[in-house]
């Protein structure tokens, strides 16, 4: 391509325009120090964080190639009994809607999504148009997955200043499974960057794989599953590195004493 031709200082600064003025492609730009870091380096030109969706920017609740694990290890936890899902960054209950289809809910399911106040607000009222209300929930306090059967994280843990280790270590009582699905990984460091979702701009954090799964196990966890998630792109141009980073997931049962 002639772009590849052109000098990096001129590629760099013709990417950062796309960044600043993308409306629909899933971008990301930069590296940071911290998650703080990277919100206070957000563009003063642009929105930060999906609190400011628009009201056409909540998704069509589908099933993706990448939502296999996840949809699998939730399966095998209401097979076992597990009757409460708390659903870190569940959107609009979109998982909630597009698994029902796919999995026998039991009467007494009982799942809660936690996100931002806009879109638990339109969640809130979906859930009423879509007569949800009986089984689907919402809250904006991650704290509330306290006592929950399954904590599931799909593609939002990278989005959240805790970490994973620092959302169960403020639960009083620990989630007896963690699904995490689609989230940012990378082989050899953790990464901070930003990430365009064209509304708005979000700090992002791309986490070392293998710590992410250590945290899981020193938080009193034991593996059961790991997968990559192939397909999903994901690359943060101009970046040692940028090209490193993929989606993951993982399932981890809680150590009975």
């Amino acid at each position: 391509m002639l772009s590849s031709l052109l000098p990096p200082s001129v590629r760099e600064a013709a990417y950062r325009r796309k960044f600043l003025e993308n409306r629909e492609e899933n971008l990301f730009m930069g590296s940071f120090d911290s998650f703080a870091a990277a919100e206070a380096g957000a563009p003063p030109s642009k929105a930060v964080g999906y609190d400011n969706a628009p009201a056409d920017a909540f998704y069509s609740h589908q099933v993706a190639f990448y939502d296999y694990p996840g949809l699998f290890w939730i399966g095998r936890a209401l097979d076992d009994g597990m009757r409460s899902v708390f659903d870190l960054g569940g959107h609009v209950g979109i998982k909630y809607y597009a698994f029902r289809r796919m999995l026998n809910y039991p009467a007494d399911l009982r799942w809660t999504v936690c996100d931002v106040p806009t879109v638990v607000k339109a969640g809130r009222e979906l859930a009423v148009q879509r007569e949800a209300s009986a089984q689907l929930s919402f809250s904006t306090d991650f704290r509330d997955a306290s006592g929950y059967d399954v904590l599931y994280a799909s593609g939002s843990l990278q989005y959240l200043p805790q970490r994973i280790s620092e959302i169960i270590a403020a639960l009083p009582v620990k989630p007896r499974r963690i699904v995490l699905n689609t989230t940012a990984v990378h082989p050899e460091r953790t990464l901070y960057t930003l990430n365009s979702i064209g509304f708005a701009v979000c700090p992002y954090r791309i986490q070392h794989h293998d710590q992410l799964l250590a945290e899981l196990a020193e938080s009193g966890y034991k593996r059961r599953d790991a997968w990559r998630n192939e397909g999903k792109p994901i690359e943060v141009p101009f970046v040692d590195g940028g090209d490193k980073p993929y989606y993951a997931g993982c399932c981890f049962d809680l150590h009975q004493a």
